[in-house]
C-alpha cells in the first residue's frame, strides 16, 4: 500500500473559485462560543455547519502567524477547538501539498477575521470553502485576544459554540469530556500499514497522528512503513527494521497504554525516535511521569535551549502534556528544555539507543531549527542497536 495522498477532490473543483467573508447565499449568521464556566463569545458562523447547531471540544489556542491549513490538518489536534491568535486568517488560501492528512480532525475552529479574498499564487481553493467541503465548523468575530488571555488565566477548558442559543451551548460544553483519559490515537490512526519513500535504511512509522512533513523527512534516508498504533512491537521486530519512529498524536498517553507497551518491547532491540506523544510515551515506557499542562504548548515560536551546544532554537510546538522532568533521573537524560516554562523538550535513555523531542524538527511551514534530528535518528541507525 502506498503513502495516502493529504489531497482529495476539492481540489480543482468548482468549490475552489473565488470565496468572500461568509459563503454566498447564507448571508451573515450570528453565533456564540460558550465555555464550560460560562463565559460567552459572540460571532459569526462560518465553514460547516454543525449538527443541531452546535459543535463542542476541547478549546485551545495556537499562536502561529501562517500555517493555518497545516495547523487545522493536524491530527494531534483531534478533540479540540483551535483558536488563532493571529487576527487575519484565510489571507493565502489553501492549497494540495500543504495538509498535513487527508482531512482535519480538529472540533472546529475560531478566528477574529476570515480574509474575504485569498491572495497567493500557490492558493488553490478558499479556507471557508475548504473548512465546508471538510464539514469543520468554525466562528469569526470572537475577541481572540479575550478569549486567549482567559485560556491562558484559566486552562484549557471543553466549550461549544455554533448557531443554537446559549443554554444549549453551555449545556454542550459542560457535557464535553474533553482530551483526558480518552483514546482520541484510535480515531486518527491508519487502518492497515502502508509505505513511503525508498532509501535504503528500513524505518516503521508508528502513526499515532502522523503528519505528511514528518513522512518527507524519513523518507529521504529511508523506505518507511506506516504501522497502526495498536502493532505490538513483536510484529515490529518481526520485519527485520533498522530503526523505529513513533509519531506525534492527540490527548493523553496514559488512554493508549497498548503504545506504552509496544515501545517498551522495542527500547534496547532498535533505535528509536520519538516527537511530540511519541516522546511522551517513550518518557512513560522507561518509567517516567507525565503531566497535563495548564493551556499546553501551541504555536511557531517557542524558545528551546538545546543543553549539549547551549543552543537555542526556536521550535514548532502542540502538546497539552509533558515529561516530568525529575522524573527521568537515572533513567534518561534531558537534552532539551522549553526557554518559557522549563517543560522537558527533549530526552535521551541511558541505557538503550533511544530519543525523543516535544517540539517538532519537521514543522510545517516551520521554523527549521530542530531539523538536524532527523540526522541524528539517521546516524543512530548507522550505529545500530
Amino acid at each position: 500500500m502506498t503513502d495516502p495522498s493529504p489531497t482529495d477532490s476539492f481540489f480543482g473543483s468548482s468549490v475552489s473559485t473565488g470565496a468572500t467573508h461568509l459563503p454566498k447565499n447564507r448571508g451573515i449568521r450570528e453565533a456564540a462560543l460558550v465555555l464550560a464556566d460560562g463565559t460567552l463569545f459572540e460571532g459569526e458562523a462560518i465553514g460547516a455547519d454543525p449538527p443541531g447547531g452546535v459543535a463542542s471540544g476541547e478549546v485551545v489556542f495556537n499562536t502561529v502567524l501562517s500555517g493555518y491549513q497545516e495547523v487545522l490538518s493536524d491530527p494531534s489536534y483531534a478533540g479540540q477547538i483551535i483558536t488563532f491568535t493571529y487576527p487575519h486568517i484565510g489571507n493565502y488560501g489553501v492549497n494540495s501539498i500543504d495538509g498535513e492528512s487527508a482531512r482535519p480532525f480538529c472540533r472546529g475552529m475560531v478566528i477574529r477575521d476570515l480574509a474575504r479574498r485569498r491572495s497567493n499564487w500557490r492558493a488553490e481553493g478558499d479556507l471557508d470553502a475548504w473548512l465546508r467541503h471538510h464539514g469543520v465548523a468554525a466562528i469569526a468575530g470572537v475577541d481572540t485576544r479575550r478569549l486567549t488571555r482567559h485560556i491562558r488565566d484559566r486552562g484549557a477548558m471543553p466549550g461549544a459554540f455554533g448557531t443554537a442559543d446559549e443554554g444549549a451551548l453551555k449545556q454542550a460544553a459542560v457535557d464535553e469530556p474533553g482530551t483526558d483519559g480518552v483514546d482520541l490515537v484510535a480515531t486518527v490512526t491508519t487502518a492497515a500499514p502502508y509505505t513511503v519513500g525508498g532509501g535504503a535504511r528500513r524505518v516503521v512509522a508508528y502513526d499515532f497522528g502522523i503528519k505528511t512533513t514528518i513522512l518527507r523527512h524519513l523518507s529521504r534516508f529511508a523506505t518507511v512503513e506506516v504501522v497502526p498504533a495498536s502493532t505490538p512491537a513483536v510484529d515490529v521486530l518481526a520485519r527485520g527494521v533498522d530503526g523505529v519512529f513513533l509519531s506525534n498524536g492527540p490527548g493523553d498517553p496514559a488512554s493508549v497504554p497498548y503504545a506504552v507497551d509496544a515501545v517498551r518491547g522495542l527500547l534496547g532491540q532498535v533505535p528509536v525516535f520519538g516527537i511530540c506523544l511519541g516522546h511522551q510515551l517513550l518518557g512513560a515506557a522507561i518509567g517516567g511521569g507525565i503531566e497535563k499542562l495548564p493551556f499546553g504548548h501551541h504555536g511557531g515560536n517557542h524558545p528551546v535551549r538545546r543543553l549539549d551546544t547551549d543552543a537555542v532554537e526556536i521550535t514548532s510546538q502542540n502538546h497539552n502534556f509533558a515529561v516530568i522532568v525529575d522524573s527521568l533521573a537515572g533513567i534518561a537524560e534531558v537534552t532539551h528544555v522549553n526557554l518559557n516554562d522549563g517543560v522537558c523538550e527533549g530526552l535521551r535513555v541511558l541505557d538503550a539507543p533511544a530519543f525523543s523531542v516535544q517540539h517538532h524538527p519537521e514543522a510545517g511551514p516551520g521554523p527549521h531549527d530542530s531539523a538536524y534530528l532527523f540526522d541524528l535518528f539517521e546516524q543512530l541507525m548507522d550505529r545500530g542497536a
